[in-house]
C-alpha cells in the first residue's frame, strides 16, 4: 500500500469512526436518561466524555492527513518544564488511588473499588500520553 493510499485509508477510517462515536455518544444519553441510578449515570457520563474525546482526536489525525500540523520546539520547551509538574502530579494521584486500593481489599466496597480502579487506570492513561509526549520532545531535541 502506498503512503497516499494508506493515508486515504486512515481518512475515511477516521470519519467513518466518528460517526461511531456520534452513536456512543446518543447511546450512553439514551441510557442517561433512562435511568436514576447515579453510579450509572457516572458510568455513562464517563464513556460519553471519553467519547467525545475520540471525537476530537479522531478529527484531529484526519486533518492532519489533509493540511499540515507542526509542533513548535520552542513552544514545547516554553511549557516543558509545567508539564513536567503535571506529570509529578499525575503519579501522585496514581500513588494515592493504589494506596486506597490496598486498604480496600476484603472490604468489600465493591462500587468504591470499581470507581478507583477506573480513576487510577485513567491517571496511568494520562501518564503514558506525557510519557509518549516527552519521547517526542526528545525526538524533535535529540540531546534533551
Amino acid at each position: 500500500m502506498s503512503t497516499k493510499e494508506l493515508q486515504e485509508k486512515m481518512l475515511d477510517n477516521m470519519r467513518k469512526w466518528q460517526k461511531i462515536e456520534d452513536a456512543s455518544v446518543a447511546s450512553t444519553a439514551k441510557i442517561i436518561n433512562e435511568t436514576t441510578s447515579p453510579l450509572l449515570r457516572l458510568v455513562m457520563e464517563i464513556i460519553q466524555h471519553d467519547s467525545r474525546m475520540h471525537h476530537r482526536v479522531q478529527g484531529f489525525i484526519a486533518d492532519s492527513l489533509e493540511k499540515s500540523i507542526s509542533l513548535n520546539p520552542d513552544e514545547m520547551s516554553k511549557v516543558w518544564d509545567n508539564v513536567e509538574k503535571h506529570i509529578e502530579i499525575e503519579k501522585r494521584m496514581v500513588g494515592y488511588t493504589e494506596e486506597l486500593l490496598s486498604a480496600l481489599k476484603g472490604k468489600k466496597m465493591l462500587i468504591q473499588e470499581y470507581l478507583l480502579n477506573y480513576l487510577k487506570e485513567d491517571e496511568r492513561k494520562h501518564d503514558e500520553l506525557l510519557d509518549t509526549l516527552n519521547k517526542v520532545k526528545k525526538g524533535m531535541y535529540p540531546y534533551s
